[in-house]
């Protein structure tokens, strides 16, 4: 396993053996064991800008284009939608669930919208970023979950109104959930043994703080991410190779027979 010795592996898997907390912090780096694109990886969707536009994805995939342009928004969001109706749940998002039903506080906090977390079986989420699964009238109340995240039209109409329907996610330039704000804060403020950041760019401060907050509470910090990040010199441990295995061999390790 590239980035993994086995003295460090020993050492995560102690650290998780110990644990009576556990936080996962996700990101796409996790989903692309699943075959989704990364955003800030090579080929990631930050590379991408639409030809005929020739504007960033940041701008596209922002509430102001949905709002003014909301057919091009979601010609987008449906190529990210298509690429989530194919995948599946990866050894990473099993390990994160079978975690959390060993360790009664275990939370996922995740940045991904693909819903995968929540089939592989995790139930303690955090989804930061909502989820494509979910949609939302921008003009009544009209709520709805789908299973199939890719809209038969694009845009999608509300069945009740027939405004514009928008998934249930967060958009550049747009704030965060406060139910999920809250959430977060309250399990922050009571703390977690470990803290695992993994298959993200950290490029946020609320998926940097709680690494930090960990980190100077003298608790266990694990970096899992091919790239160094801003979080990188701060960890305990750090490894380079892909997510789902990593995950998997500290797992191994942990729940060993001794």
């Amino acid at each position: 396993m590239v980035g993994a010795s086995s003295a460090d592996l020993e050492r995560a898997a102690a650290a998780l053996r110990d644990a009576r907390s556990v936080l996962f912090i996700t990101g796409a780096g996790l989903s692309a064991d699943s075959g989704l694109p990364t955003y800030r990886g090579i080929g990631g969707l930050y590379e991408a800008s639409d030809p005929e536009e020739d504007l960033p994805i940041e701008t596209l995939l922002s509430g102001a284009m949905m709002a003014s342009r909301p057919e091009l928004t979601w010609t987008y969001l449906a190529e990210i939608a298509r690429a989530c109706r194919g995948a599946t749940f990866n050894r990473g998002h099993e390990v994160i669930a079978e975690v959390e039903r060993q360790i009664e506080r275990t939370w996922t906090l995740t940045q991904n919208v693909d819903g995968l977390h929540r089939a592989a079986g995790s139930k303690q989420l955090i989804e930061i970023h909502g989820t494509l699964h979910a949609r939302r009238c921008t003009a009544c109340p009209w709520r709805a979950s789908v299973p199939d995240p890719v809209p038969e039209t694009i845009p999608p109409r509300c069945p009740d109104c027939d405004a514009i329907v928008r998934p249930d996610v967060v958009l550049f330039n747009e704030l965060l959930p406060e139910p999920a704000m809250e959430v977060l804060l309250r399990e922050l403020d009571r703390g977690f043994d470990l803290v695992f950041s993994v298959g993200t760019s950290s490029a946020f401060a609320y998926i940097i703080e709680p690494v930090l907050q960990a980190t100077e509470a003298g608790r266990t910090t694990i970096e899992i991410n091919p790239a160094p990040t801003i979080l990188s010199p701060h960890v305990d441990l750090r490894f380079t190779g892909g997510a789902a295995s990593t995950l998997d061999a500290i797992w191994r390790r942990a729940s060993a027979t001794p």
